[in-house]
């Protein structure tokens, strides 16, 4: 068998061993990027290396699982994969992400002290080097998101036993009101979000974590709707406002085609490359604000063709910015400081 062969094997076998429920020939197939009779191949090899291997009934279809994890030999982390474990902890830490980073660090020490003291020192060289020889680069300018490792372990307790909470907001057209609420989910970026919808409502909103105060998880259940899921959820918009979902179509021009091509506007997005080097971008999303923001850095690559009133929100901003330097344009520097 080929290296290549033998590394998507045990590739496999992992994620076998790694599910609880099992893996259908089809999910297999997904997961590896192969078609499901060389899924299907794959899956006996993988029973002849590891006969503990179960088969389980779910319905029409069968799940495939091993039971008990890999043994030790085949789990040893590359240095490549401890270098990416550290960086991931690092990076977290430098946006503010305190208790996350700190979960993954906890990880790597997990990690580092499953290994033989041999293979450890084997790999610290390689790790070191990579370590020296990447970076990554500074954290983009905006708001420092809050983690309260605290906050967010009693959201995490009340998402799992699907339980209501009730804490003081101190934001929204009622500030410093207590709120009884379901959890739906929690969405980390720039700024951290609790998703979740007002008691008797299905409705989902975001409130920033950092406006959060006294929660506590209540007895009374609550759990998303179960059609509800939070990535298309998020995917629904440009951003983090949930506002009226658009049909956005932008023109970019040729002299930006080339960048838009590799770019990633919106998950939903459609790229159409036209005669004359330009390209249409067509997506559905809300947030049209920070969509305009964002469009602002194009320049003049990109024309907005619909909706119009996307091109008001853009045209608005840049007049409210432009009429605000041009009264200031004609004062004079502030002096300098000395020492």
């Amino acid at each position: 068998m080929r290296h290549e062969k033998a590394t998507l094997l045990l590739d496999l076998a992992r994620r076998l061993a790694a599910s609880a429920e099992g893996l259908t020939l089809d999910e297999m197939a997904e997961a590896m990027g192969v078609g499901r009779r060389t899924a299907e191949r794959m899956r006996d090899a993988a029973w002849s290396l590891f006969p503990q291997m179960e088969e389980i009934a779910d319905g029409p279809a069968k799940r495939f699982r091993i039971p008990g994890g890999l043994d030790g030999l085949y789990q040893s982390p590359t240095a490549e994969e401890l270098l990416e474990l550290g960086k991931a902890a690092t990076q977290l830490r430098a946006s503010g992400a305190v208790g996350r980073a700190q979960a993954l660090e906890s990880l790597e020490r997990k990690v580092r002290a499953a290994l033989r003291g041999s293979a450890l020192r084997r790999m610290a060289p390689d790790i070191e080097a990579m370590a020296r020889a990447e970076t990554h680069i500074a954290v983009h300018a905006g708001p420092r998101p809050y983690e309260d490792a605290a906050l967010i372990g009693a959201i995490r307790q009340a998402l799992t036993a699907m339980r209501q909470v009730s804490f003081v907001y101190s934001g929204g057209s009622r500030p410093g009101e207590r709120r009884v609420m379901t959890p739906y989910g929690l969405m980390f970026g720039r700024a951290n979000y609790l998703v979740a919808a007002p008691e008797g409502s299905t409705e989902p909103r975001n409130l920033r974590l950092d406006r959060i105060s006294a929660l506590e998880v209540l007895d009374a259940p609550g759990a998303p709707p179960e059609d509800f899921d939070l990535d298309a959820y998020a995917h629904r918009s440009f951003g983090i406002y949930q506002d009226a979902v658009i049909d956005v179509v932008l023109r970019v021009l040729p002299s930006g085609a080339a960048e838009a091509m590799a770019w990633r506007f919106h998950p939903t997005q459609t790229v159409e490359p036209q005669a004359d080097g330009a390209v249409i971008v067509r997506f559905s999303a809300s947030g049209a604000l920070e969509l305009a923001w964002h469009l602002f850095t194009w320049g003049d690559k990109v024309e907005i063709l619909a909706p119009v009133s996307l091109r008001a929100t853009l045209i608005d901003g840049l007049q409210t910015a432009l009429a605000r330097h041009q009264a200031t344009a004609a004062l004079p520097d502030p002096p300098a400081r000395l020492g």
